[in-house]
């Protein structure tokens, strides 16, 4: 990467910053995660091979600026681990994986303090620019970490019945806003069952996304060998043919 960034380099490797190499990161992300949904191991290989490149791309724009290295990079976590499992590394004491969990947090915080940038508020060491999803859960976990929680998943399925209710009558106002506002609080109850159920509601619906493509895919197909196209066919027939993949484990 140095080579690539030095003089005689790649013209546009040399013109890259941190902001432009964001949506690269981003994307290596997600290319990681459906390899494994995928169970593609041969292809993790090489996604893992190019979302390591975007720690190392953005570790050589900043040895460039004299801000940092990749060994401090390295050296930080290295020693984030230790200090974060003292169960293991040190005389602490945690025998399940709420109890390193809740340690875990606990180590952070206590960091943060001795850095003098705690956050004023709980929620506020969250960061603002997560997908929606993911925030979500941040913010159920944090508040369920202090108490702010419910005693059951069958409370939060009351509460789900209860939005519903609050949807259905948004809808009937017409309110795109009030739509909107109530959609969005279903969304969160929906957010918290899949934390009761001990269920990470991103990769729940990254599966339904595949299951969705799969047997679409299979109505597509089957509709090809019929000579018909979708604007040919009628739900009935459609709903059938989704039903048959459902059948063979589509």
């Amino acid at each position: 990467m140095a080579r690539l960034r030095g003089p005689g380099g790649c013209p546009w490797d040399r013109e890259q910053t941190f902001d432009t190499i964001k949506p690269y990161t981003l994307e290596e992300t997600y290319e990681v995660l459906d390899a494994i949904d995928r169970r593609d191991w041969r292809g993790l290989a090489d996604e893992l091979g190019d979302f390591i490149l975007q720690a190392v791309f953005y570790a050589q724009m900043a040895d460039e600026q004299k801000l940092f290295s990749i060994d401090d990079s390295l050296d930080a976590i290295n020693e984030k681990l230790i200090r974060r499992h003292p169960h293991v590394f040190a005389q602490g004491d945690a025998r399940t994986p709420d109890d390193v969990k809740r340690r875990w947090d606990e180590i952070k915080q206590q960091e943060k303090k001795e850095r003098g940038d705690a956050p004023k508020s709980l929620l506020a060491s969250l960061p603002r620019n997560m997908p929606a999803l993911v925030e979500a859960q941040q913010i159920a976990s944090k508040a369920a970490a202090v108490g702010f929680d419910w005693e059951n998943v069958e409370q939060v399925i009351e509460k789900l019945h209860e939005e519903l209710e609050e949807l259905r009558a948004a809808r009937e106002s017409g309110d795109i806003e009030h739509i909107e506002h109530e959609l969005g609080d279903m969304l969160g109850v929906m957010v918290n069952i899949a934390r009761f159920v001990h269920v990470d509601p991103e990769q729940a619906l990254r599966r339904a996304n595949a299951r969705f493509r799969r047997r679409f895919g299979y109505v597509e197909e089957k509709l090809n060998e019929r000579g018909r196209r979708f604007e040919d066919s009628n739900i009935d027939e459609m709903e059938a043919l989704w039903q048959e993949a459902k059948r063979n484990g589509g």
